[in-house]
């Protein structure tokens, strides 16, 4: 069977290394303010913080933790680091500090509970190794693994904990819920793709797996992956002053990312299969969390697994790293089918995120009141917008309903209601414009601060002004009047740092975890300019042997520069004799164009193998050395080099908080 496609999920495997941290400057951070203190109390009066049922469940059926303070790969690089957020002292259960929110706190120490854990007779799941969990369910004959966390390392060591303390039995089947890295990329570690291919282990995943996986993040992954080091914190510390949690989980490894293709696909709702005895049950939801999704049931065991669409935290409508918008109202709709369908049956609800749920009653009221969280902002979003509100008066508008707001589960820990109501406007009228004339045309950042700035008096003024308001805690207005001083000017260094204890101070106050990493950041990178750092390649060997030439190719389009490839006018054929397969691209008026065919009368042909264009992509090799070596064959490598001169390569690293180069 031919490969279709793979996921460059750039906001998981683009981490940012660790090594690099010790290039930066954490000595310029700031204690949380009187303001600051004063706000984070106020959500101690909001939520009911003496119920520790969270936490009795997070604990529930504990077996054993990994028995080494870290999880290394084959080189003795570290991986996980169960010892990096040790500051949360769960088991003295820590008062929050004040530079963290105590909802924010509380469920980062929830989530810092980890190790292999019994569900119920049959189902095991092993937690806090990574973004997401590893789920074991006992078949006749061995073990189904439900989703297999980011890394090959992660997967081998959840495996390994298992035999060691429950069963040494085979790997049996994978279920993989959708098309996201942190639920599939540890395969490898457990099954060969000879396990798959031979029909030896059944591969399960829902319609579209493959092909959804790739569409966006290729793309747009360099300015995904960028956004994704402010929405995960990467260049933060792992302190009370800096990251706590994700949010979802703790973080994501940092190992070996790979892929297998699924040899069953599911298509719809009610569809079944056995796996080593076991049936599972499938309720379709693509279009909710992910492209390609699915939620299933184990009748045997009353177990319902919520994939990523029913969680212990609002989730996002749309991230803050990039993606496409994400359709609240079939969210809803897709959890109200699994409360018709299964709300009277499930007695276990357990999940690829956070620790499970048990009892019928318990889970059903959770299922309906998650289910009324989204539905509620996509509804109110709408009515606020038919009466003419703008997306952010919306935002500052919708709260959820009391009923709906204390529960923890429905809490801003990764989405917010805030972004998540601006995400459902989007959805229906687009993001770019609320319909106001005066906001069709406006000026680009740069012109229009320089404007502003000039019309508030000047820089001095403006400074003096802002740091006046962030004596009174106004620093939501301190960080928006002074984002005009550093576009105007972005060497004033004064305006800059104002800025950034405002942001320091927001980062402190927010509850959600990509929230206080994205403020965090841009207060650091204020501070201290943009550091560049190393980075994980997010191209592994496996993910390149498993990508379409057609997406590849596509993807180079985004790169054309068309100064540099004015008056271009080329047609280069690829042949690839292993694959016995052709490919073709056009570039003409700076547009490149690809083809699955040759073109007649082209400019010049290459003729190489699969493999040797999987060295060139990882860069390992160059068309100019590949044929200096007589291992592919170019007819003109001037017209070759003329498309290669007219791409653009992408810096990683670019500004975010302050105005890009000109």
């Amino acid at each position: 069977m031919k490969r279709k496609g793979i996921l460059i999920c750039i906001f998981l495997s683009l981490c940012i290394m660790s090594l690099g941290e010790s290039k930066l400057d954490y000595s310029k951070r700031k204690d949380a303010t009187k303001f600051t203190i004063d706000k984070n109390k106020e959500i101690e009066t909001q939520l009911d913080f003496s119920n520790k049922k969270d936490f009795e469940e997070a604990r529930k059926g504990f077996i054993a933790t990994w028995p080494d303070n870290k999880i290394l790969d084959a080189n003795g690089n570290v991986v996980w680091d169960f010892e990096s957020f040790n500051f949360l002292e769960v088991d003295k259960e820590k008062k929050s500090p004040d530079t963290v929110n105590p909802s924010l706190w509380r469920n980062a120490q929830l989530n810092q509970i980890n190790g292999l854990f019994k569900v119920t007779d049959g189902i095991y799941q092993v937690r806090g190794f990574d973004l997401g969990n590893i789920t074991f369910v006992r078949g006749d004959k061995g073990w189904i693994v439900i989703d297999t966390c980011t890394t090959t390392e992660i997967a081998k060591a959840g495996y390994e904990l298992l035999k060691k303390n429950v069963e040494n039995l085979p790997i049996t089947g994978i279920i993989v819920t959708h098309s996201h890295i942190d639920h599939f990329g540890g395969i490898k570690g457990i099954v060969s793709e000879v396990d798959i291919t031979s029909g030896k282990v059944p591969f399960v995943a829902p319609e579209g797996f493959f092909e959804e996986s790739v569409s966006e993040n290729l793309m747009a992954g360099n300015a995904m992956g960028r956004r994704a080091s402010y929405m995960y914190g990467s260049i933060l510390p792992k302190d009370e002053k800096g990251t706590v949690d994700a949010g979802l989980g703790k973080g994501v490894s940092v190992g070996t990312n790979t892929i297998l293709e699924p040899s069953k696909i599911i298509e719809e709702t009610g569809g079944k299969v056995t796996i080593d005895g076991i049936e599972v049950e499938f309720i379709m939801a693509n279009g909710t969390e992910a492209p390609s999704e699915f939620i299933f049931y184990i009748p045997k065991y009353k177990a319902l697994c919520g994939a990523e669409v029913i969680n212990r935290t609002l989730h996002n409508i749309s991230t803050l790293r990039g993606a496409q918008t994400r359709d609240a109202l079939k969210w809803a709709k897709t959890i109200d089918e699994v409360v018709q369908i299964y709300g009277n049956q499930a007695e276990i609800m357990f999940a690829p995120h956070f620790w499970p749920k048990w009892g019928q009653k318990d889970i059903k009221e959770m299922l309906e009141n998650h289910r009324d969280a989204y539905k509620y902002i996509h509804d109110q979003t709408l009515r606020l917008a038919n009466q003419g509100r703008t997306p952010i008066e919306i935002s500052e508008l919708i709260k959820l309903p009391d009923a709906l707001n204390g529960e923890f589960y429905n809490r801003g820990y990764y989405g917010t209601v805030s972004h998540d109501t601006k995400a459902v406007y989007d959805k229906y009228f687009g993001a770019w414009w609320d319909g106001n004339p005066a906001n069709l045309y406006k000026l680009p950042p740069v012109e229009a601060a320089k404007n502003y700035v000039e019309f508030m008096g000047g820089e001095d003024e403006v400074v003096k002004k802002a740091q006046a308001s962030y004596d009174k805690g106004e620093y939501r207005w301190v960080v928006e009047v002074l984002n005009q001083v550093v576009f105007a000017n972005p060497k004033n260094q004064k305006a800059r740092d104002l800025s950034a204890d405002a942001m320091e101070q927001l980062g402190y106050q927010s509850e959600s975890g990509p929230w206080r990493a994205y403020f965090l950041t841009g207060a650091q990178e204020l501070r201290n300019g943009v550091v560049e750092l190393p980075t994980t390649n997010p191209l592994s060997k496996d993910m390149i042997n498993g990508l379409p030439i057609l997406n590849f190719l596509d993807y180079l389009a985004v790169r054309i520069n068309p100064e540099k490839a004015n008056g271009l006018d080329l047609k280069i054929n690829i042949k690839f004799t292993d694959l016995n397969e052709d490919y073709s691209m056009v570039l003409k008026n700076s547009v490149l164009n690809s083809y699955n065919k040759p073109q007649e009368n082209p400019t010049s042909e290459i003729t190489l193998t699969r493999e040797t264009f999987g060295k060139i992509l990882l860069g390992e090799t160059t068309f100019k050395d590949e044929v200096e070596k007589n291992t592919i064959q170019i007819t003109n490598i001037e017209d070759v080099n003329k498309l290669q001169n007219s791409l653009d390569n992408f810096k990683f690293w670019f500004n975010i908080v302050e105005p890009n180069e000109q």
